[in-house]
Parts: C-alpha cells; sequence; structure tokens
C-alpha cells in the first residue's frame, strides 16, 4: 500500500478494532446492569422464546397455586366445623341418655329437652357458618371443591361435599321429651356420630390431598424458575472479570488509534 494522506488503513483497523471492543463493552455492562445474558430477542432468539415460554408456564402455575390455596382454606374451614358438629353430638347423646331414665321427674326432662333442642339449633348454625370465599361444604347441595391442578387447566383435584345437616343426619325431628323418644334418639345420635366422623374422614383426605399437591407445585415453579435463570441469567463475576478486560483493551484501542492517526503527518519529513 503506497504512502497516502487520503488513505489510512493502519487507522481504519485500529477503528474497526476499537469500534467492536466498544460494542463488547456495551454488552458486558448490559448484563452487569440487568443482571441478564439475555435480555430480549435479539441477544438468542431461540433461547429467548423458550425462556419466554418457561415464565409462561411459571406464571401459570400461579393461578393453580391460588385455587389450590382456596380449595384447601374452604375444605379446612369445613373440617373445623365438622369437628364442632362431632362433639355437640357427643352431647346430644350425654342428654339423650339421661333423658333415657324412667325414673326422671318432669322439670328435669323439660330441661334436659330444651337443652338438646338447643344443641340441635348450634348444629344448625355450625352448619350454615361453615363458609369460606362463598363455597359450603356441609350445607345441603354444598359446594364440592374442583381446584385446579395443572397450568392448562385439563386436570382438577376435587373435594366432594359432605352434607351434615340435621335432615342429612335423621335428627331434624328428633326429640328427647318422653322416655321413648328419647331411647329413639339415642340410636339415631350414635347413626349421626358414625356418619359425621365418616364424613370428616373423606374431607381430611381431600384437604391432605389439595396441600400435597400444593407444595409439589410449589417445587415445580421454583424448578421452572431456576431453569429460567440457567437460560437467561449473567454470570456476573465472569461480566466483572471480562469488563476489566474490556476496559483495559479500549485503552490500548485508543492509544493505537492516535498513533495510526499520526501516520501521515509522519509524511510531511519527506518535504523539509
Amino acid at each position: 500500500m503506497p504512502n497516502s494522506v487520503n488513505t489510512n488503513v493502519g487507522a481504519q483497523v485500529a477503528l474497526q478494532n476499537l469500534n467492536q471492543t466498544n460494542r463488547e463493552l456495551e454488552t458486558t455492562q448490559s448484563r452487569i446492569n440487568t443482571g441478564k445474558k439475555i435480555g430480549n430477542a435479539k441477544d438468542n432468539g431461540a433461547v429467548w422464546a423458550i425462556a419466554q415460554n418457561q415464565r409462561a408456564a411459571s406464571s401459570a402455575l400461579n393461578s393453580v397455586r391460588e385455587s389450590l390455596q382456596r380449595g384447601q382454606s374452604t375444605a379446612e374451614v369445613a373440617i373445623s366445623a365438622g369437628e364442632t358438629i362431632s362433639d355437640l353430638l357427643l352431647q346430644l347423646k350425654e342428654k339423650a341418655l339421661s333423658a333415657a331414665d324412667a325414673g326422671l321427674d318432669s322439670t328435669s326432662r323439660t330441661a334436659l329437652a330444651d337443652e338438646y333442642s338447643s344443641i340441635l339449633g348450634q348444629i344448625s348454625k355450625a352448619v350454615s357458618n361453615a363458609e369460606f370465599n362463598g363455597g359450603n361444604l356441609l350445607k345441603q347441595g354444598g359446594t364440592t371443591i374442583n381446584a385446579l391442578a395443572n397450568s392448562d387447566a385439563s386436570s382438577v383435584l376435587t373435594v366432594a361435599a359432605q352434607t351434615l345437616t340435621l335432615s342429612a343426619l335423621s335428627l331434624s325431628t328428633s326429640s328427647i321429651s318422653t322416655k321413648t323418644l328419647a331411647s329413639t334418639a339415642i340410636g339415631l345420635v350414635n347413626s349421626a356420630i358414625t356418619e359425621v366422623s365418616s364424613k370428616l374422614s373423606k374431607l381430611g383426605t381431600g384437604s391432605k390431598a389439595l396441600g400435597a399437591h400444593l407444595n409439589f407445585v410449589n417445587k415445580l415453579q421454583d424448578t421452572i424458575d431456576a431453569g429460567v435463570g440457567n437460560l437467561v441469567d449473567a454470570d456476573l463475576a465472569k461480566e466483572s472479570a471480562k469488563l476489566q478486560a474490556l476496559q483495559t483493551k479500549q485503552q490500548l484501542g485508543v492509544q493505537a488509534l492516535q498513533i495510526a492517526n499520526q501516520a501521515p503527518s509522519i509524511l510531511l519529513g519527506l518535504f523539509r
């Protein structure tokens, strides 16, 4: 290449190298600022698309978690009310046994009957109050839980309603106002105790299933988030070391460009 003041090849090469260093430095600084090696589609379209799909899956699992938590809370409220009803049935049995005593005077029998009726009312109140977020598993025609089980809503976890109203327990017309009625009430209450225990067992199993699946969803979401991080997160220790190298390289590039730019001026010496 002839010596020329019109074309300075050395300066062009030095400028190209400096520009490349500046681009790499900009990329490294962006990774350090954002903490991501792939922040948008132009960084790596294929990996970015995979990461976006996984982010969508993770976000969808938030709805699954919320659905499971609502279902679990509804079931736990029903279980608490059911346990209260079970305890009240034990009190009913005690009153019925006392009223079955043939030697009981009328005043005592009336008092027992009033207490028995009051406890029946408490059972009805417990059933009506066993509601969470509009769902009640214990009332007549109660709400069956259908909690989301996966991120595309193609599967649900079901906890069936377990009716514990007085009519469902065959106690709506029971009374202990006479010895005969009291003897009949004992059998009815015994049956009700057995039925409530069975239904509470089913609710407990359902609630446990919801809790177990919720734990699984939490772990799955954590795993997906970690996978996305592996795809797009920057290694800040590596980027920090690279930053130091590029800054040094940038300074050297500036000096090289300055030296190359001085080459045409050297030609002036030929004309002195």
